[in-house]
């Protein structure tokens, strides 16, 4: 046996211990950081207590023995026996009254007991789709809120015959109220010194108060069962009239009203966040959603869901089990150590630790569910195939907990998950559903429990089902009825047309606004060709593509994927079967890409064209594709508009007419709106890194506003504001004073704020993008506002043959034309119609949430260079001159974006050795890796090595975060390789990395051979130096051992690893 060695963890501060290292409102986040920096074991003191913690599937499989080991209750649930004392879930083990309710109570939740309760189920399952039906597609549902109100009439009517009627009042039900301040107040207990509570009189008094209100709530419902006494075999009856077996005791009057609130608690709460969790895993992966939908449709039709039904939905179950896994809502059970023979000393993982028999041992489940020696280097991704019944019953034991351990187990999971699967097919059934915001990323909310904060969503009827006969559908098959005709959806769908105005539909698909600002641009121009277009996200739409007029989809591609608000149309663009489901359909499509990403270029609006011809649609004109890194997207746009979509349409009207905005200006008031998207972060500092001479780099450390959480890899989204030199020029240029207010008309096509009055800096400042190259449309239009006619011949000049060479070249800006010919009366509207919505920039994260969570950091280069257009002026690049300019102290707006899944440090961080390729501020996130690495090392855990491989100019001018990395490599973190453009007698003789790659290439092929992972960030020619580099030595590898290679097979192996072994992050 090995020598026993000490537990790991963080080091304490008198009286508190270990209360800072753990965020109140999300515990969880921080116990799996701990887990992460510490490892599968660690020690933390809270409350005066010394308590384990595990996070890995082996050591969970261990303490699952119930012959060594038992339930404890510590922490928060021991603090809930103050409201509910011995209930099923808080009582001690071997108390006498836990005994009892268990023997009289299990037959209660039997498969014969559960079948029963199906109608009630569907009953209260009915109230929440038709409230959502007569909401509309346009209402926001709070989604937790109404699964809280499903769940909680649920249980009270089917366990105790009571309704609560949550759908029919505004406001919840007191209960859920208290029970919330019962389980957040006994968690905050939980965590501080027993001390502290004596001088909380306010916190104790709401304590007393939530728990009398829930005693009175159980009384009052166990009061109407006496006295109205009833045979149905439900819980309640079970409580009041049950014996138990064994003794022939029945429960006390006191175990009747504890265990009432325990089943109020634990049926409704765990439940509603489950359904809430399952919803945001099927609106962020669209094949799973439309594989959800479709087996309803295949097993239950458009007729009423029976109970028969709920064994028959195998990957409904799947889904369910798999967001259990990653979420499982009651994220933690505590363990005990029985004492042995041996006494009060316990031996853990085969004698490595020795611990205390009775000391609490908390399992933090969504870590053990995404143990990567389980599920693989996919665990952390949604994958409901991988739970489905026959891998699901291979899986190690012990290796999915969310019900709890042995006898002490859930007794409630049968009503729970008959409950979980008749909601899912009920809603799946009736609705499509979307993101109220598309790129919402997961928060929590957590009190005893997990649920999803902040999540919104909206339901579309499926196939036009009126609400007002909806409720016929649940109970009656009336798959033919309830449906409008198509006379009627031709009616509501021209109900806000202008007169003698054809309708259209112009679909988006976008995440930075580029191709949402195509589609607002085109419907103001489709208004002065006689139509009128309605601009909407390609994810409202599916399943309803309109068949009476024009269709235009304009789309980009992400690294191959759809965007956000267009996921779930692609995915069921690409499940249609049959070639006639989109006959009459006549569409249009524009696709915009970037050149950069070779493999996935333009591939989404490739397919979504493609798919529309194959399923029978008609093609309105060629399908349309702009390049972003190879000219002006916005002009290459209205070229394909005039010379392939309007004479395919046959609009009428001037090609050069588009309307403007109408404003009003008003000099007297002011008023400013923040975008809702991002949140405040606070500037803690920002440095230059480089030396004079050389191109500027920064560094910039955030603190994060609260919630906003990151991982190693990611992107932090800046929103930046235009540079006040371009704001006054374009003040000077319009005549306005600097308090100068605008109100933009309701209902125009833009996505300025519209209705209210915003001051003219603030539409400047943050909403549009004032260094925009003009398009040839742009400079028509500023042509025609010259009364002069010279004037108005050499602007238009610019729109001919010299435009690529004076608008493109230059970067020449539309207020850059209208300083240059002044004569020039465009009116303001029409300007700010010009101008694309401000877009937020993305930058990698420089740091890692292992080192601070509430900290981010990010490096970049500033862009500030000589203009094209004129030698007084210069070039600024958005945000990275407003990131330049801002203070310790000021206030910027952010938003994390996850990285795309490869670009995180690998999940067996044990075995998988890395090796990191940069250039310049390609650094950023490689930073973030080696800095996580430094924390766990310094926890004392044992990594597989790291090289990282890095290009600069000088070591002495652009080397970046020199010394850092020099004590890191020191320490053993990491080990450096540096290719000095400008030095290269340093650097081996290698002036760029892929030169430095090559030097070092055997000991990189043994360590590639050994499972490394290869990760590559900074420019194009970076990535493109690197994977050549890459394919070369592969070559020369299979040639050393006597093989040989073609460059197509070659290719072929290099695209097998992207992804898996070798992940990029590549900008232009």
């Amino acid at each position: 046996m090995s020598v026993p060695v000490p537990v790991p963890g963080p080091p304490g501060l008198p009286l508190i211990g270990n209360l800072n290292d753990i965020d109140a409102t999300d515990g969880m986040a921080s116990l799996s950081r701990l887990a992460d920096t510490y490892g599968p074991i660690f020690k933390l003191n809270l409350g005066g207590v010394d308590r384990l913690f595990i996070s890995t599937h082996e050591l969970m499989n261990e303490i699952c023995d119930e012959k060594r080991f038992s339930k404890a209750l510590s922490g928060p649930l021991e603090q809930i026996r103050n409201g509910i004392e011995d209930g099923l879930f808080t009582a001690y083990p071997g108390e006498h009254n836990w005994e009892i309710a268990h023997r009289v109570l299990m037959p209660a939740f039997g498969p014969i007991s559960i079948r029963g309760m199906f109608d009630e189920m569907h009953d209260i399952a009915s109230q929440l789709v038709i409230k959502w039906a007569r909401f509309g597609p346009k209402e926001k549902i709070n989604v937790t809120d109404d699964f809280t109100r499903l769940t909680l009439d649920s249980i009270a009517l089917c366990a105790m015959d009571t309704r609560f009627n949550s759908f029919y009042h505004e406001d919840m039900h007191p209960f859920v109220d208290a029970m919330v301040g019962l389980l957040q107040e006994s968690g905050a207990r939980a965590r501080r010194p027993a001390v502290a509570t004596y001088f909380m009189r306010s916190a104790q008094q709401k304590y007393d108060s939530d728990i009398a209100l829930l005693k009175q709530v159980a009384k009052e419902v166990v009061a109407e069962r006496k006295a109205n006494p009833s045979d149905k075999k439900d819980l309640l009856n079970a409580m009041i009239k049950g014996r138990d077996p064994k003794t022939g005791e029945g429960l006390t009057d006191a175990s009747v009203l504890n265990n009432m609130i325990t089943f109020l608690i634990a049926g409704h709460e765990t439940t509603s966040g489950l359904l809430s969790f399952l919803f945001y895993n099927l609106l962020k992966n669209p094949a799973a959603y439309q594989a959800a939908q479709k087996q309803v449709d295949e097993v239950v039709g458009r007729g009423p869901i029976k109970v028969d039904h709920m064994s028959k939905l195998p990957y409904i179950e799947a889904c369910l089990r798999e967001t259990l896994r990653l979420t499982p809502t009651a994220p933690a059970i505590t363990i005990q150590a029985l004492p042995d023979s041996a006494g009060d000393k316990i031996s853990l993982a085969g004698g490595k630790y020795v611990i205390k028999a009775g000391q609490p041992i908390i399992c933090l489940l969504p870590k053990i569910h995404r143990d990567p020696a389980v599920y693989g280097d996919d665990a952390e991704s949604f994958i409901p195939e991988r739970m489905l019944d026959e891998p699901f019953s291979k899986l190690p034991n012990n290796s999915w907990k969310p019900f709890g351990n042995g006898m002490r187990g859930c007794i409630g999971r049968p009503f729970a998950w008959q409950e979980a699967i008749l909601t899912t097919a009920m809603l799946l059934q009736t609705f499509n559903f979307r993101f109220d915001d598309p790129s919402y990323q997961l928060h929590i909310k957590q009190t005893l429990t997990i649920k999803p904060k902040d999540f919104f969503m909206h339901a579309m009827l499926r196939e036009h089902v009126d609400p007002v006969y909806l409720d016929k559908l649940l109970h009656v098959d009336s798959s033919k009825e309830g449906r409008w005709t198509e006379k009627e959806r031709k009616i509501e769908s021209t109900v806000s047309l202008g007169k003698d105005k054809k309708p259209m539909h112009i679909l988006y698909g976008s995440n930075s606004g580029t191709c949402e600002a195509l589609a607002q641009s085109l419907a103001r121009v489709a208004s002065g060709r006689g139509f009128h277009a309605q601009v909407e996200r390609l994810d409202s739409v599916v399943g309803m593509v309109p068949k009476d007029q024009p269709v235009v989809m304009i789309s980009s591609s992400y690294e191959g994927q759809p965007p956000d608000n267009a996921a779930h149309f692609f995915e069921w663009l690409q499940n249609l079967k049959g070639g006639d489901e989109l006959e009459g359909v006549k569409y249009a499509t524009y696709g915009c890409g970037n050149h950069d990403w070779v493999s996935t270029f333009h591939r989404v609006p490739k397919l979504l064209h493609s798919g529309f011809e194959s399923h029978g649609a008609t093609q309105i004109a060629d399908l349309g594709l702009g390049d972003v890194a190879a000219g002006d997207i916005f002009d290459d746009f209205d070229k394909w508009q005039d010379e392939q979509l309007w004479p395919a349409l046959g609009g009428k009207g001037d090609a050069e007419d588009e309307a403007g905005i109408e404003i009003e200006v008003d000099t007297d008031l002011r008023r400013s709106k923040l975008r809702q998207d991002v949140k405040e972060a606070v500037i803690v500092s920002n440095q230059v890194l480089t030396a004079e001479g050389v191109p500027e780099k920064r560094h910039i450390v955030l603190q994060l506003p609260s919630g906003m959480t990151y991982k190693a890899g990611d992107y932090l989204a800046v929103l930046p504001i235009n540079n006040q030199r371009n704001i006054r020029r374009v003040l000077k240029w319009a005549n306005l004073p600097w308090d100068a207010v605008l109100t933009i008309k309701t209902g125009a096509n833009t996505t300025l704020p519209t209705g209210h009055p915003i001051s003219a800096m603030d539409v400047l400042g943050a909403y549009v993008e004032l260094s925009q190259p003009a398009t040839r449309k742009n400079v028509t239009r500023i042509a025609a506002s010259a009364a002069d006619e010279s004037v108005r011949s050499q602007i238009m000049a610019l729109a001919g043959e010299d435009f690529e060479k004076e608008i493109l070249a230059k970067r020449r800006s539309p207020l850059d034309i209208l300083e240059e010919y002044p004569s020039a009366t465009l009116p303001l509207g029409d300007f700010l119609a010009m101008l694309p919505p401000m877009r937020i920039r993305q930058y990698s994260i420089s740091s890692s949430p292992l080192a601070d969570p509430t900290v981010a950091t990010l490096t970049w280069a500033v862009l500030d260079t000589p203009s094209k257009v004129a030698d007084s002026k210069r070039y600024l690049g958005v945000a990275s001159n407003y990131l330049s300019s801002v203070e310790e102290g000021d206030r910027i707006h952010v938003a994390v974006k996850p990285s795309h899944g490869a670009f995180h440090p690998p999940n067996d961080i044990e075995n998988t050795p890395v090796i990191m390729f940069c250039a310049g501020t390609g650094l950023a996130p490689f930073r973030g890796f080696i800095q996580e690495r430094a924390m766990q090392i310094q926890a004392g855990r044992n990594l597989a090595p790291a090289y990282l491989f890095i290009g600069c100019a000088h070591p002495e001018m652009d080397a970046l975060f020199k010394d850092e990395l020099a004590q890191w490599e020191k320490d053993g973190v990491v080990q450096l390789f540096y290719a000095y453009s400008k030095a290269s007698d340093l650097s081996k003789g290698c002036r760029h990395v892929q030169d430095r790659l090559w030097a070092e290439k055997e000991p990189m092929v043994e360590v590639f051979n050994k499972g490394a992972k290869l990760y590559v960030c900074g420019s194009s020619m970076v990535g493109e130096g690197v994977a050549s580099m890459t394919k070369r030595i592969y070559q020369d590898s299979v040639e050393a051992n006597g093989g040989s290679k073609s460059d197509e097979e070659v290719e072929s192996w290099f695209q097998s690893i992207k992804g898996e072994r070798y992940a990029s992050d590549v900008f232009v």
